[in-house]
């Protein structure tokens, strides 16, 4: 019997391979969200880089809880373990000075809720939560609405409980 098996495996991989369909190739080109239709052998443009916004105004929020981003431009600015330039005007020693707006208690706090004399470390580096704008298309639309222009429509009046 094992014999038998053995030969019919054999003849299986020596027979003729039937009719085979052709590969299709599709109507439109590959396209890759980061490459576009560009092939792989070629190098792809890279996308304008827009300018970043410094108008100074504040933005409003797109969804709850967001982070403000920067309304003025920060190129060059030091933000590393040895210096941070955006305490030069928002820490709160400064801010009335230069009038920009003073960082938040929230990041006098540490991770146990306790309120510091110094800014938090994990809130040193501001660009991890906090970025510039630059005047462009949304890449997705977005339809947040902010809890205070949310009107709620009045219901339907209770009628008074019946007395038996």
């Amino acid at each position: 019997m094992r014999l038998w098996i053995a030969l019919v495996a054999v003849c299986s991989l020596l027979a003729p391979p039937g009719p085979q369909a052709q590969p299709t190739v599709p109507a439109e080109p590959f396209h890759d969200g980061l490459r576009g239709t560009t092939p792989l052998d070629e190098e792809a443009k890279p996308p304008l880089i827009y300018p970043t916004e410094n108008k100074d105004v504040i933005r409003g929020r797109a969804y709850a809880q967001q982070p403000p981003t920067i309304p003025h431009k920060i190129d060059g600015y030091q933000v590393d373990k040895n210096a941070n330039r955006c305490l030069s005007c928002h820490a709160r020693s400064r801010a009335a000075e230069s009038g920009a707006v003073p960082i938040g208690v929230t990041h006098y706090a540490d991770r146990a809720g306790t309120t510091l004399g110094t800014l938090a470390p994990r809130r040193y580096f501001c660009t991890q939560c906090h970025v510039p704008q630059a005047d462009t298309k949304p890449l997705v639309s977005n339809t947040f609405t902010d809890i205070e222009d949310i009107r709620v429509a009045p219901g339907p009046k209770a009628s008074p409980a019946r007395r038996n």
